[in-house]
């Protein structure tokens, strides 16, 4: 009778809703889907059925590939990528390693103020960092956005990093330490290893911001060869009130799966890191 009775109740409560939360996550992507496969006069046909394609193309993917710099606009990507985030996670280890470990005068407001430093839009930011760029000529060249990214990846990575070493007891640092570990040795050996979830909290979050990321990749390396995968499909596939709306559709879909294989290796990682740090945080 017990079992008669909680049946409904799961499939009503949990995964009924859970189905349908998963339709509309993935129903952007299936769409995507539909239309990069679909030829052009299809996608303008009203009498056809939108969600599902009477005739399947790979054109607006070899439209994609041969007549536009999209594989060039992956690289500048990767390579942005990876190396603000590597940056950006160096930076916030040190930053939330001093103040959610070390004791000293103003750790708390100093901790506040980073966080808050996050909530600067990039439209206020941009301008001195236009000035910046300028001064040292780095336009349209890959150190501009590595010193930029980190603007805005360092404040959440490092406060969160900083909730998420407070989780890990002091008396293991302070053994190490007592058998003569120094102190960014116990921190390696010890607290790094423990804050591993944390420390792909911090990662995956900064990836995802730096893969993303348009307003300072149009500003700073929009032209030539040096554009990004958001700026390369928004200033070449759509031009004045023409929309290439198969082409679009590939692009965004291609250069949506680095993250959601990223996301789907390191989710549990992602959850807890982040579970943890918010909670002490």
């Amino acid at each position: 009778m017990v079992g008669h009775n909680t049946w409904p109740r799961r499939l009503f409560g949990h995964h009924l809703p859970l189905f349908l939360y998963v339709v509309f996550l993935l129903f952007p992507f299936y769409y995507m889907l539909i239309v990069s496969v679909r030829p052009d006069s299809d996608l303008f046909n009203t009498h056809l059925n939108p969600l599902i394609p009477q005739r399947v193309t790979l054109d607006h993917y070899i439209y994609l590939f041969q007549s536009t710099g999209f594989l060039r606009w992956t690289l500048n990507t990767v390579v942005v990528t990876v190396v603000a985030t590597f940056l950006s996670i160096i930076c916030s280890i040190l930053i939330g390693y001093s103040l959610g470990r070390l004791r000293f005068p103003g750790a708390n407001v100093i901790g506040l103020a980073i966080f808050l430093a996050y909530l600067v839009p990039p439209t206020l930011l941009f301008l001195p960092l236009a000035q910046i760029i300028n001064a040292f000529h780095l336009y349209n060249t890959y150190w501009a956005l590595f010193l930029t990214y980190p603007t805005f990846l360092i404040p959440f990575a490092g406060w969160l990093l900083m909730g998420y070493f407070r989780t890990i007891p002091r008396e293991l640092e302070e053994c190490a330490m007592i058998d003569g570990a120094g102190r960014l040795r116990a921190m390696a050996a010890v607290v790094l290893p423990l804050a591993l979830p944390g420390l792909l909290s911090a990662g995956i979050f900064s990836f995802t911001l730096s893969w993303n990321e348009f307003l300072y990749a149009l500003i700073f390396m929009g032209t030539g060869d040096m554009k990004t995968i958001p700026v390369g499909t928004v200033s070449e596939l759509i031009k004045s009130d023409v929309y290439f709306w198969g082409t679009l559709m590939a692009a965004g879909l291609l250069g949506s799966v680095p993250v959601a294989v990223v996301y789907s290796f390191f989710v549990e990682h992602y959850v807890s890191g982040l579970t943890a740090g918010a909670v002490k945080g």
